[in-house]
């Protein structure tokens, strides 16, 4: 394990609720303290929060299976860019790029247009809303990585988006859209130890050109 999961999704929520306080508190002298405590952070504050949350639990099942033959590197920093990846995950199967979602109790679904009367387009509902933008955001995580990747073309880099505290079903669930993968923990780690042609020794070259590539995310102040 390599990294510290949510760190960076902690970070910005705390950013993002300081200054809103000095905000509130600047506007408002007087009733700055009463408004802080009457009214909560807004959703774009809390999301990072509850982001966190959900990007620590993965981090955590991680940790127990790490070895060897599963390498994890968390909150990875995108060089030039204020954005990070949440999760690279070295095993024999290949290398899996990992986002972790958490909508509390709301449903993933797969929904399919056009077809078969027309060309067949694949979209992503959480909780009955279109989240598809995590699918596209995905896909450029994946292009980074594959770049970095590529003098190893016989290493396959597949997406993953895992929700966390979702509401899946009983039997079935998972599913792939746009080719991004679409699970749970559980369901991700089964996968992650399934036998592939990666050796040790490889899994091992890999995490470090990833590491290299792709380095800790350093938080300023």
């Amino acid at each position: 394990m390599d990294g510290v999961a949510g760190a960076s999704a902690a970070a910005e929520f705390q950013r993002r609720h300081e200054a809103r306080q000095k905000r509130v508190q600047a506007r408002h002298p007087r009733l700055g303290r009463f408004l802080l405590a009457a009214f909560d952070d807004p959703s774009s504050t809390t999301a990072w929060s509850k982001g966190a949350v959900g990007e620590e639990q993965l981090g955590q099942a991680f940790a127990k299976k790490a070895g060897d033959q599963l390498r994890v590197l968390n909150d990875r920093a995108i060089p030039k860019t204020r954005a990070n990846i949440d999760h690279l995950v070295v095993c024999p199967s290949g290398v899996f790029v990992v986002d972790a979602k958490r909508y509390e109790d709301a449903r993933p679904k797969l929904q399919v247009t056009g077809w078969p009367f027309g060309p067949r387009r694949e979209w992503l509902y959480v909780g009955g809303r279109e989240r598809t933008k995590l699918v596209e955001g995905m896909h450029k995580q994946l292009s980074l990585v594959r770049d970095a990747l590529a003098h190893r073309p016989d290493v396959a880099v597949c997406g993953v988006l895992c929700f966390v505290d979702a509401d899946w079903p009983v039997i079935g669930g998972s599913f792939t859209v746009r080719d991004v993968q679409v699970m749970w923990p559980k369901k991700l780690i089964a996968m992650l130890g399934e036998p592939g042609p990666l050796g040790v020794d490889e899994i091992a070259d890999v995490q470090w050109e990833l590491h290299e590539a792709f380095p800790r995310h350093r938080q300023s102040g």
